[in-house]
C-alpha cells in the first residue's frame, strides 16, 4: 500500500468520518475472514456508496492502495485506525445510571474500540453506591473533582431531556471537551467543546423516510 504521511487534516464534513468507520467495520470483518487485499468497488457496495466516493474519502489522508491491486485490508485497516484516533486509549465517564447508562457502560465493544468506560455518575440516593460489574456510581457532586485526576476525555449525558443542560454545564466546568448527548435535546456549549447528540427520534425518522420513499 502506497500512503503518504498526513499532515494537519482540514476540516472534514461528519458524513464523511461517518463513511469512514464504516470502511473501518467492513475491513475488521473482512480481515476476521483472512481476505488479504479489497477494491474501493467492493467497500463502496458494502458501504451503500460509490467507488468514487471511497477513493474521495481516503484521499483527504493521503494516498492508498495501487491501482488494479486495490487495498491490503490489514494496512487500511491500521490506516483507518489511526485517521479516527482509535490508536489510543479514552477514559469516558457517564452520567445517569438509567437504562442507558447502564446500557453503555456494560457493552464491550467500546473497550475493544479504546473507549473506556471508567467511572459512572447520578443524583440519585438509591443508585449512588450500587454496583455495576466493576464500577461504583458515584454522587454526580464528586464529579468536579475526579475529572482532573482520573483524566477523563468524554462525558456520556444519559439523563432526561430537562437536566441535559445542567449535566453538560457541569462536565464543561470538569474541564471536559467531548460529550456524547443521549438526551433528546440540543445543549448549549463553549465553541471549543466538541459535542455528538445521538437523537433516535430523527434515526427512525430517517429509517421511515427511506420506507416510505423505496422503490416498489
Amino acid at each position: 500500500m502506497n500512503s503518504q504521511a498526513r499532515g494537519p487534516v482540514k476540516r472534514i464534513a461528519d458524513s464523511t468520518v461517518r463513511r469512514l468507520s464504516l470502511y473501518l467495520s467492513f475491513l475488521e470483518e473482512l480481515n476476521g475472514s483472512g481476505t488479504a487485499t479489497v477494491s474501493s468497488d467492493v467497500l463502496a457496495r458494502l458501504g451503500g456508496t460509490t467507488s468514487a466516493q471511497v477513493r474521495k474519502d481516503l484521499s483527504f489522508f493521503g494516498s492508498f492502495g495501487k491501482r488494479g491491486l486495490g487495498y491490503s485490508v490489514l494496512e487500511l485497516t491500521a490506516s483507518l485506525r489511526d485517521i479516527l484516533g482509535l490508536g489510543r486509549q479514552w477514559k469516558v465517564c457517564v452520567v445517569g445510571a438509567g437504562k442507558i447508562g447502564v446500557a453503555l457502560a456494560r457493552y464491550p465493544g467500546f473497550t475493544y474500540k479504546g473507549f473506556n468506560i471508567v467511572a459512572v455518575y447520578d443524583t440519585d440516593i438509591q443508585k449512588i453506591g450500587s454496583q455495576w460489574d466493576a464500577l461504583t456510581v458515584r454522587d454526580v457532586a464528586r464529579l468536579p473533582e475526579d475529572a482532573i485526576p482520573e483524566g477523563f476525555d468524554i462525558g456520556v449525558i444519559a439523563v432526561p431531556a430537562e437536566a441535559a443542560q445542567g449535566v453538560a454545564d457541569l462536565l464543561v466546568a470538569s474541564g471536559i471537551t467531548a460529550i456524547m448527548n443521549f438526551a433528546p435535546v440540543q445543549i448549549a456549549v463553549p465553541a471549543d467543546v466538541i459535542v455528538r447528540t445521538v437523537n433516535m427520534a430523527l434515526e427512525f425518522e430517517g429509517l421511515s423516510f427511506a420506507l416510505a420513499n423505496r422503490a416498489k
